[in-house]
């Protein structure tokens, strides 16, 4: 390998009086800061801080790493164990998937390596973290998965707090609005990305999707024991495992850092390192897409206020829009499955009248999210292909789609590919997988099917 191919954690500290978390990291030829700020407050001399801050510190990296893609990844002094470096390989290798295959990679025998920690050592044992219970920290990115999370969980916990990281000096309207609606407190961390990562094709760093899902759970790891919460609640629901494509048979998932597998894994390492105190999990974990849209669509209240556009979340704020494209792989999912749920007029709406389903325009947009044409599924937060078809199916039936025409004829082409009748389709309204939920945050349904 060349000289720079090599990838170093430095280390991080904490600025007690501003709340302020630095992570270093460095290549032979760069180093890199990042920050979080999570304000004044809290005890940061707290174990159980410590811990949380340590795993930020472990995730953040990877928005780093990818700049040279190293076949080891050094912990420098940085002690862990066994356990842990495993668990980061497989973040690693994982979570840059979708990086890796567009960049022609192959990360499979990444090396994360350093020393081993001591018995006793912070790495090696947990905290005794034991907060009040009823106190969870939903991680909140205004869609109408978090909405749907938020509106199950708030009336019975009233002491919910959503978390929102945003840049510094910024933030995202498609979020604020949102999380105005739901009239709960909000913490805020401003999350401070290394410059040179944008200039990265300058600098010929390799570039690509990284798991930010992770490292965002890993920022609320820090704010929920900051502020003694109990758990931290995501929103990722069933199809978030499902891979966007599978290549010479290796799985490879866009939200790999959204599904059951990540779940499970960062859950256990929060677990080891805080301790039992606190719960890391996801409310949606054995629901559709399918059975979220149809919660979403009984919350008027967000109907005008969300808004899942990918163009709403432009880093540049020049570039981002107030209102929903239309055009995007997210517009158009979002159309589709709340079509069957919510009426023409309702959706015409929400989209100011450029609703994506009668856009024909769009239409190769929507077969690839169908699994009909040639293009391969988005690399995006999108439901699987068996819900896509399911939502046509259903929408197809209400009378104010009759004369839709795309919407008519992909109908019939998903009944001859794969015929499945709306009584089927409806079967993904029901719970369909494991869950990690503790039994004092599951709805009542699961616990049912449990017993």
């Amino acid at each position: 390998m060349s000289a720079p191919d090599q990838f170093r954690y430095d280390g991080v500290s904490i600025d007690q009086a501003s709340g302020v978390v630095t992570c270093r990291y460095s290549t032979q030829a760069h180093a890199f800061t990042e920050r979080y700020s999570f304000g004044p407050g809290g005890d940061w001399d707290d174990p159980a801080v410590r811990a949380a801050v340590r795993i930020l510190f472990l995730l953040a990296g990877v928005s780093y790493y990818k700049a040279v893609a190293a076949p080891a990844v050094d912990l420098g002094e940085h002690a862990s164990t066994a356990e842990e470096r495993a668990f980061l390989a497989r973040y690693y290798v994982e979570g840059l998937g979708e990086f890796a295959y567009r960049n022609g990679l192959d990360l499979r025998d990444l090396q994360v390596v350093g020393p081993d920690a001591a018995p006793g050592s912070e790495a090696a044992a947990p905290g005794a973290y034991d907060p009040e219970p009823g106190r969870p920290l939903i991680p909140f990115g205004g869609g109408i998965d978090s909405i749907v999370t938020v509106a199950a969980l708030a009336g019975e916990h009233p002491d919910t707090a959503l978390f929102v990281v945003h840049p510094p000096e910024d933030r995202f309207a498609a979020i604020e609005d949102a999380a105005a609606v739901t009239g709960l407190p909000v913490v805020h961390v401003a999350r401070e990305i290394d410059p040179q990562v944008r200039r990265s094709d300058e600098l010929g760093f390799l570039n690509g999707h990284v798991p930010v899902t992770a490292v965002i759970s890993a920022a609320a790891v820090v704010a929920a024991t900051l502020q003694g919460r109990d758990a931290v609640v995501l929103s990722n629901e069933w199809s978030a495992s499902v891979p966007t494509l599978v290549v010479d048979g290796v799985a490879i998932n866009h939200q790999w850092s959204k599904g059951d597998e990540f779940e499970q894994a960062f859950g256990e390492f929060v677990h080891d390192s805080v301790g039992p105190g606190l719960s890391v999990f996801s409310y949606l974990r054995p629901r559709t897409e399918l059975w979220v849209a149809e919660r979403f669509a009984r919350l008027p209240p967000y109907h005008h206020a969300f808004r899942s556009c990918n163009r709403a979340f432009h880093q540049d704020p020049m570039h981002r829009l107030d209102h929903w494209c239309g055009i995007c792989d997210k517009c158009c999912f979002i159309d589709l499955i709340l079509s069957p749920f919510m009426s023409r007029t309702e959706l015409e709406a929400i989209f100011d009248g450029a609703e994506p389903l009668e856009n024909l325009a769009n239409e190769e947009k929507f077969r690839a999210l169908l699994g009909l044409g040639d293009d391969a599924r988005p690399f995006e937060c999108v439901g699987d292909i068996e819900e896509c078809r399911a939502a046509v199916l259903l929408a197809a039936e209400r009378a104010d789609r009759a004369d839709s025409a795309l919407v008519q004829s992909w109908r019939d082409e998903v009944a001859r590919v794969a015929p499945a009748p709306p009584a089927d389709a409806a079967a993904l309204l029901t719970p369909r997988a494991p869950h990690h939920i503790p039994e004092r945050y599951a709805p009542a349904d699961l616990l049912v099917r449990a017993r």
